[in-house]
Order: C-alpha cells, then structure tokens, then sequence
C-alpha cells in the first residue's frame, strides 16, 4: 500500500515506509509521540512524529531522515510531510540502512612510471682541454 494522495500517512504507510530498516536490524523504539529506528551504531535515523501525521494541515515534520553524530547534532537532515509516498520514504530508508556505517578513507597510493636509463652503448666521452699554442 502506499500513501494515497489527499490522506496522511497511516500505520501500514508507516510499517512499509521502515521496513529496510527493520530488515536490516535497526533498532526501534517509541518515545511518546516519536518512533524512532536508529542504525547499530547510532550516527544514522529515521524519526515519525505520530502526532504530527494526525495533523494533516499542520506544518510540523512528520518524517525527520538524519545521519551524523546524533538526532540533535545530525550532520545532514531531510524531513517529510505525512503525505510523502511511503515507496519514497522506504527507499531513501533502504539506501540510509545499507548506505551508512563507518566510513574510512583510504588513500590511493600512485605509481610513478620509473625513469628507464639506457646504459651507453659506445665509450664514455672524455672531457677535453682546448689547449693554446704559445708562441714566442
């Protein structure tokens, strides 16, 4: 089922919207109106206000995406009206579920072509004098 368009979001848009995120062993949890599915390593989350769904003309977020180092310090936030089809919702959840995790930098060692040298192959030239003629 997704969100029909005209009506708020309900708890099988909800449950379809969280499901690569449940899937994916997020854990969830429910703080009065918030329910909240947090990944393993808490820098990454999803948030639906309840409340707020209820409130169709409301300007209150319904759905807050967040990643960094916590839901009151995320690094980057992107927020959602109860009326977001729940097919958007689930896949910006599963690219959050699978895309998120410690990120390391590993830097590219470059290669520089060596510099060839060819032996010579005929005697070494000699360093010569321009010597002068002294005349008496």
């Amino acid at each position: 089922m997704d969100t029909s368009i005209g009506s708020p979001a309900d708890e099988k848009t909800v449950t379809a919207a969280t499901k690569p995120l449940t899937d994916a062993g997020w854990k969830h949890t429910v703080d009065g109106r918030w329910i909240r599915w947090t990944n393993p390593s808490g820098n990454a989350g999803i948030q639906f206000d309840a409340f707020a769904a209820q409130q169709p003309t409301s300007t209150l977020t319904t759905w807050n995406i967040w990643a960094g180092p916590s839901i009151d310090r995320p690094s980057w936030t992107l927020t959602a009206s109860p009326y977001t089809p729940s097919l958007l919702l689930a896949d910006l959840a599963e690219n959050l579920a699978h895309g998120t995790g410690p990120r390391t930098y590993t830097p590219v060692k470059v290669k520089h072509p060596a510099h060839l040298t060819t032996a010579p192959t005929g005697p070494l030239p000699r360093a010569t004098t321009a010597q002068s003629s002294r005349s008496g």
